[in-house]
């Protein structure tokens, strides 16, 4: 990727936050923000509508989502643990980026940011 990566504070912690309240489950939010000729600004995280969460999944009807720019990808939690992107979440990658936050869910040591191939992406935090 060769725009830097900025994510708001409130952002990582509105996704650790909701990975505690969804688990065991998985939480799924949707990322959105900005982009600019040098940068990418996630500002904002929103419950995707219909969203279905269970042990080893989260998933959402992209069919429902509200059409616009602003959409920058999708956040989910493993609630297993692992921080890093299994078969599954690339085969259903969704925007330019997929934040993971992995259990505990304690700090942004928790969370990584990956690229729609499985490779991490090294962010700023404001």
């Amino acid at each position: 990727m060769n725009k830097a990566l900025i994510i708001k504070r409130s952002v990582i912690d509105s996704i650790l936050s909701y990975a505690k309240i969804a688990h065991p489950k998985e939480g799924v939010l949707l990322l959105h923000g900005k982009l600019s000729r040098k940068a990418i600004l996630i500002d904002e995280v929103v419950i995707p509508p219909f969203a279905i969460h269970g042990q080893d999944f989260s998933e959402f009807p992209l069919s429902m989502l509200p059409s616009g720019l602003s959409m920058i990808g999708v956040a989910h939690s493993h609630p297993n643990g692992i921080l890093e992107p299994s078969t599954q979440d690339l085969n259903h990658f969704y925007g330019r980026l997929m934040v993971i936050t992995a259990y505990p869910y304690e700090s942004e040591t928790d969370l990584a940011v990956f690229d729609g191939k499985g490779n991490p992406v090294q962010y700023e935090m404001v």
